[in-house]
């Protein structure tokens, strides 16, 4: 069950005071859910710096963490990816478990706090389990990601999951580009040909770009493993490895194909909210913009829209012809 951050880290400070607290912890969920903020407490929490006061006026005062870029220090450790090919690898966990088996004050909790931990390679996954097998004593894993599916299940079965609640971010990622489309066309031509089709020039777009970047950084996560092991392994690993990275850029691309598609239908869901007098949810600025929709569009009109959008999405999952289906799927959900 999904907790806010305040109620997990309330579980998670419980467990260190009665002495129970897990050596692994795997904090997940969508973006904005407070992932980072979260392993900061903990961080903050374990080395004994979350202490409670009182201003002169005799009013409490919490001792709040700084960023979470801001603890690495001799007991904490802070893995992020690589700037530029956005990997962990294997050479980095390596370091991470020499770092933990270095001598530190007694009573020091050791920390290592892996952010974006999906964008951890195989060979560096496996690396990990050992730490995860075999951590030191008063040891602290923080896995923070967004994309839990994505690690291996030895790992996931050897930490203590803390899913946080929270509301996808849809104007990540070209997100924004697209809600600004729809915005636009509200406003001037919903539900005409032209209309749709503007809208659905700007999906094409940015779906093309977001195909890009993952292509982008698994080419370049591969190219690491290549160079790094080409003299040590035969072709066929190294082939192996390529076909993985390509089966994983096309899932993570299906996966925010996925996501554009819940934007556009959070949004029409947005006006059929305004229609029946409720406030707008996901895109509070789309009330000024849909008032025209609502005159023109009945309830049954926008649910026929929705309808069209999810059999689309579902179309494109068969082996039909991507472009040529957004066309013809835009001009019924828009036109």
């Amino acid at each position: 069950m999904p907790f806010t951050a305040d109620q997990a880290f309330g579980h998670v400070e419980r467990a260190h005071e009665n002495g129970r607290l897990a050596h692994a912890l795997l904090i997940t969920g969508p973006r904005g859910s407070g992932k980072q903020s979260l392993a900061a407490r903990i961080s903050w929490l374990l080395q004994g710096k979350m202490k409670a006061g009182f201003d002169l006026f005799g009013e409490a005062v919490v001792n709040d963490p700084p960023p979470i870029e801001e603890h690495e220090c001799d007991s904490v450790q802070i893995v992020t990816p690589e700037k530029i090919s956005r990997i962990v690898g294997v050479d980095r966990m390596r370091e991470v478990e020499n770092r933990l088996h270095m001598a530190t004050a007694q009573g020091v909790w050791k920390i290592v706090i892996i952010m974006d931990a999906d964008r951890m390679n195989v060979q560096a996954q496996n690396a990990f389990l050992k730490t995860l097998e075999e951590p030191p004593d008063r040891t602290l894993l923080m896995l923070v990601t967004s994309k839990p599916q994505t690690l291996l299940p030895t790992i996931l079965s050897r930490c203590v999951q803390l899913p946080l609640l929270g509301k996808p971010d849809y104007r990540s990622d070209g997100g924004d580009e697209l809600v600004s489309a729809l915005n636009k066309v509200a406003t001037t031509s919903f539900g005409t040909p032209w209309g749709a089709l503007t809208v659905k020039a700007v999906f094409a777009s940015v779906i093309e770009k977001r195909r890009a970047e993952i292509d982008k950084a698994e080419d370049a996560s591969y190219a690491e493993e290549k160079k790094q092991y080409a003299q040590t392994t035969d072709g066929k690993w190294l082939k192996e490895r390529e076909d993985y990275h390509k089966a994983h850029g096309r899932a993570a691309y299906l996966a925010e194909r996925s996501r554009y598609f819940d934007i556009l239908m959070a949004w029409i869901a947005d006006a059929l909210r305004f229609r029946h007098g409720m406030p707008c949810e996901d895109f509070p600025e789309v009330e000024s913009f849909v008032k025209s929709i609502a005159d023109r569009e009945t309830t049954h009109s926008l649910l026929r829209r929705v309808e069209a959008l999810e059999e689309l999405r579902a179309s494109l999952e068969t082996n039909a012809m991507e472009q040529l289906a957004l066309e013809a799927g835009f001009l019924k959900a828009f036109g």
